[in-house]
């Protein structure tokens, strides 16, 4: 099945926010605790938006669930824990979680090029203002460990 660019617009965003789960999920046990206290809030809201933008995509755009890539999140998890070696672990994790909000950020923006059906743009809007905070917390907790 061929996908139109609306299609592949979503398809893109649900990819991303899959990619920005299974990474956080993937490094958990790397988090100090109290990293990870403050960032699984927002990883949890952000599945339950991803699990309604998933049901929308399918009612309203007509897109089946696609598989994860694993090879591509096995990479990107072993090129973390490499860079690791030579850097402070949880800075690494944080500027790769502040990459991959920088990716999704950017595939929530295309989809938003493209008309979408009314009750899928305030699921996308929330993603976004999701994404915004998450950004601004990164930082946050960036700023916090180079002062140290």
């Amino acid at each position: 099945m061929f996908l139109d660019n609306r299609q592949v617009a979503m398809d893109s965003a649900l990819e991303a926010l899959a990619d920005s789960i299974d990474y956080f999920q993937d490094n958990l046990e790397r988090l100090r605790p109290a990293l990870r206290d403050a960032l699984k809030p927002h990883y949890e809201a952000r599945l339950e938006q991803m699990h309604k933008l998933q049901e929308l995509a399918r009612k309203h755009l007509k897109m089946l669930p696609r598989e994860a890539d694993v090879e591509r999140d096995d990479f990107l998890w072993l090129w973390s824990r490499l860079k690791s070696f030579v850097g402070n672990d949880s800075q690494v994790l944080i500027n790769e979680l502040l990459e991959q909000e920088r990716v999704l950020m950017q595939a929530l923006s295309t989809l938003f090029t493209h008309p979408l059906p009314a009750p899928i743009e305030p699921v996308v809007e929330e993603c976004i203002k999701g994404c915004r905070t998450l950004i601004r917390e990164l930082y946050a907790l960036q700023k916090q460990r180079s002062r140290r």
